[in-house]
């Protein structure tokens, strides 16, 4: 599967229909940018069951700083709606398969259960 170009517009449907989403964020003027795009793409074809996204931070700046991006590349995974890596840096293939295989083994109940407490206790503070 090839990347996918992430953008406001097509951000909320994206992560809604898909339960596992990669997201690179870059700017065509980045040279590790440049580096880690082979790396990603070809990661893109060996993970079917994964979307991979990109986000062009200089054409979506709104959604670059909804992530709080200040360095790029920096890649973000999204599971079941839910932020649960976000790094910047250009990653080596074997980093990035690293970062994938341990994104799969997140167990998501325990990450929705520490999400709900979190609120309840921000509430609670509110």
């Amino acid at each position: 599967m090839s990347t996918v170009e992430l953008t406001a517009a097509n951000f909320d449907q994206t992560v809604t229909d898909n339960e596992f989403v990669l997201i690179d964020f870059w700017a065509s003027w980045c040279g590790p940018c440049r580096q880690f795009a082979p790396v990603y793409e070809k990661a893109s074809e060996e993970h079917g069951d994964i979307v991979f996204s990109k986000v062009d931070t200089e054409a979506e700046q709104q959604l670059a700083a909804a992530f709080d991006i200040r360095s790029i590349p920096t890649l973000a995974v999204i599971r079941d709606k839910t932020l649960i890596y976000s790094q910047p840096g250009a990653l080596p293939e074997a980093a990035l398969q690293d970062v994938i295989r341990q994104a799969r083994e997140v167990d998501m109940d325990e990450v929705r259960k520490a999400v709900e407490a979190e609120q309840s206790t921000q509430a609670t503070q509110d």
